[in-house]
């Protein structure tokens, strides 16, 4: 495991925060120079501890405001990799969680409505050797990354 310090957990938050956040506004921050914080940073990406940088949409801004979670469930013989690849094929599918135990799979998706949910649910169940499906309808959601910390 590389050794990542509290300076580096504070960099790590404050770049949560906000991925375009300035070196010298960090420096400033954690108490350290504009060439240490940008050496941190750099090391941080070097041994994968920060994969890339972000950007944060408001999709119901964009007309895709209904998240949902769906659950998918395949016999037992299916492989993972038939699992995704059903997930993955369709557009409105954001993530893909495979898990252990039932159900199989946890899909995260983004609809304009109702209506479209439905179409993509009744996509999925056609999809691959899908044997049933459970559609949870996110009502608000909390993230660790969200910029103000509280539930939206």
């Amino acid at each position: 495991m590389p050794v990542v310090d509290e300076i580096d957990h504070h960099v790590l938050r404050l770049l949560r925060e906000d991925g375009r956040r300035t070196f010298s506004e960090m420096a400033e921050l954690v108490g350290l120079s504009v060439a240490a914080v940008k050496r941190r940073v750099d090391r941080l990406r070097e041994i994968g501890v920060i994969k890339g940088f972000t950007v944060q949409i408001d999709y119901a801004r964009l007309g895709w405001g209904i998240e949902a979670f769906t659950e998918l469930r395949y016999p037992g013989t299916t492989p993972v990799s038939e699992i995704v690849r059903t997930a993955t094929e369709v557009p409105e599918v954001q993530a893909v969680f495979t898990i252990a135990g039932d159900p199989d799979a946890l899909i995260h998706v983004r609809v304009r409505d109702l209506s479209h949910l439905q179409q993509v649910i009744d996509r999925l169940r056609r999809a691959g050797d899908v044997t049933g499906t459970k559609t949870l309808l996110v009502l608000g959601s909390w993230t660790r990354e969200a910029l103000s910390g509280t539930p939206s």
